[in-house]
Formats: structure tokens, sequence, C-alpha cells
């Protein structure tokens, strides 16, 4: 009678563990360190919490530290294959290598360079797939599996602080930027790097940057900077897509993309029939932190569609942000405000990207486009 009593119990608290481990695949963090050892936070966070994926970055903007994780290849390589050994599912390895100013691998540290996504748009798309080809090569041989690029901005404003500015736009021809990411993400999937479309729903209009603060696209922003992803959309061009900080009042006039509902499954999911990874932007950008508690932007971003939450742990760095942002999700669920159902969706999605890199852990061939 006691162990049938127990039973019950023991459902619980194995559906429980299931619903963590499912949590805890749509989490990707960044943290410190050029190596890893195994009491470390990032290494107890794979093991025990079934962490989804890590982001690598050059610098500690927090410390202002030119030193975070990287400083060779032969360093990288055994960084990531540190982290891999420990996964019970394969990490997703990730940085932003767009190219030009914004990249993480550079010549100093004996990382070969790559042009601007401005100066792709100016060449072919044949050429902008070599350097999507030559991209992924690097990453492919650094153990980096995702790369949170091409940028899908059009350059509407080239004064744009966090786009036109640096480059990011491969035009001011939403065609062209079609174009040119679609075969920039052909170049990183022919060697087995999965690309990230950015930053949805069109970042290149704004006058500020999320980083810092509120970005508020509404007098700027035209349907011309969606064109990219309706075309590129039923193309598969990418399995992932990552949704900006960006108040677009004309579909939300509460919440910034990131956290929006109709913004994310309505435009995003239902009107142009997206199926893949919605990542989110860093949830620690002052977009964000500033404006939101973090348990409760954890909760928005997830209700509004985000099946990946991103937290680079470089603007603030917080050690213990994996099981916090677990419990949080699963005291959700617990208490109703989000359904198991919910859950399951975005782990299976977030499975589905990560078919094309259990095929290139477990045979080695180079996933075609």
């Amino acid at each position: 009678m006691a162990l049938i009593a127990m039973l019950p119990c023991q459902v619980l608290a194995a559906e429980q563990t299931l619903l963590r481990d499912m949590i805890g695949q749509m989490l990707l963090v960044g943290f410190r360190g050029t190596a890893v050892d195994r009491d470390s936070a990032i290494m107890r966070d794979i093991r025990e919490h079934n962490l989804g994926g890590v982001i690598l970055f050059d610098r500690d903007v927090q410390l202002k530290s030119p030193e975070r994780n990287i400083q060779s290849p032969e360093q990288v390589r055994a960084l990531t294959a540190s982290l891999q050994a420990s996964a019970r599912i394969p990490l997703f390895i990730a940085v932003d290598q767009e190219g030009g100013k914004v990249r993480r691998f550079r010549e100093e540290r004996g990382f070969a360079s790559g042009p601007s996504a401005k100066a792709m748009g100016q060449g072919s798309p044949d050429q902008t797939r070599l350097e999507g080809e030559r991209t992924g090569k690097l990453l492919a041989d650094l153990g980096v599996n995702l790369n949170f690029a091409p940028v899908a901005d059009v350059d509407v404003n080239p004064d744009s602080p966090a786009i036109g500015r640096l480059e990011r736009s491969f035009s001011a021809d939403p065609d062209l930027v079609a174009l040119h990411a679609r075969a920039f993400c052909q170049g990183l999937l022919s060697q087995g790097v999965l690309p990230c479309l950015k930053h949805f729903p069109g970042h290149g209009s704004a006058s500020t940057d999320s980083h810092l603060g509120l970005t508020d696209i509404s007098k700027t922003w035209t349907p011309a900077e969606l064109r990219p992803y309706e075309l590129l959309i039923p193309l598969q061009a990418s399995p992932l897509i990552m949704a900006g900080h960006l108040f677009l009042r004309r579909f939300d006039d509460v919440y910034p993309s990131t956290l929006s509902k109709a913004m994310l499954t309505g435009l995003l999911r239902q009107r142009l029939g997206f199926e893949g990874v919605i990542v989110s932007d860093d949830m620690q950008m002052r977009a964000i932190a500033d404006h939101y508690g973090q348990a409760e932007a954890i909760l928005l971003a997830v209700e509004a569609g985000v099946d990946m939450l991103v937290f680079g742990n470089n603007l603030d760095f917080d050690p213990e942000i994996v099981p916090g942002a677990i419990d949080i999700l699963a005291g959700a669920v617990e208490s109703g405000r989000i359904s198991p159902e919910r859950i399951a969706a975005s782990y299976r999605r977030i499975q589905a990207a990560k078919e094309h890199l259990y095929t290139r852990l477990a045979l080695g061939p180079k996933v075609q486009p």
C-alpha cells in the first residue's frame, strides 16, 4: 500500500524533471573564462540543468576587459570541446560573427578577417555565399555551430548607431538584403553552421541602440523592412530568427517585439508562416532590463512566442541565471500561467534545429543547404 501511495508522487517528480530539462534547452547564456573546469557554474548548468546553448564573446563589457572567452584558435577549440563533452544534448555554441566591425574572432588573435555586410552587399550574391562558406568553415573548425548572422535589417538610416553606422546591413534595397542574406545563410549551412536572421521586424531605421535603452521605431519603420522576412521565410533560408527589442506601435503599443505576442505569434508565426526557432535578443540589454523585471520579462517573452532566451551575461553578470530562469518558468507552469504544451512546443522546435548538429557531431558530413 505504501508503494502504491508513492507512485503518483514519483510520476509528479518525473514530470517536473522532464519539464525542467525542456526549459533548460530554452536558455542560451554567456559565461566568463577562456577555459572551464568541472566546478564552474556553466559546466554545472550544462550537466545538471540541460542547458541549450552558450555564447562566446571576445571582451567583457561589464568588467571593461579585453579578455572574456577568446584568446586563440587552439584555446577556443579546447574550450568548445570541453563544453560539448558535458552536454546530454549537443549544445548550440553561438557567436556574433557577421563580418566587418561585428565579429568576435579577430585577426589580432589569429583568426581570418571578413568584410562587412555593407561591403558584401556591393558585390554579387555568389561572392556573399563564398564569404558565408569561409565564415562557416572558420566557425566549424573552432567548434562553433550557431552564428547570430546574417543581419536582415534594411539600411534605411545610414546613421543608425546599431546598424547603418556599423555597416551591418547589406543594402537599402530590401530585395538585395534578402538575396545576400540567403546567400550568406547558404554558405554557413554548407559548413554545418546554423545561421540566425536578425533583428525582426527590422532595426535599420532606428535612431537609437537597444543595447542602451528604449528603441521605438514606430515613426521610422515601414513595411519594406519586413520584406526580407517575407521573401526568406518561404524559402526556409534560416532555421532561427532573432527578435529585436523594438517598439512598433502599429502592431503592439504596450510591448517591444521580443515580449509581444502580436508580433511574434501573430505576425511572425501566423502571418509570415515561420515554423523555426524564435530567439530573443539579449534579455539583459537596457531596452528590456531597465523597463521590466527579469522574471516578468522572461514570462512575457515565452508567452509572446520566444523559444530560446539569450542572456549574454556580459552587460550584467549573473552566474545563477540558468537555475533562476528555470525556476521562474517552471513556477509559471505549476501556477497555470504557462501551459506544459507551450514549453514542449519550444523544445520540439529547438531539437528540430539541432538535428543538423546531431548528424554533424555523430557522422561528420557537411550539411547541404
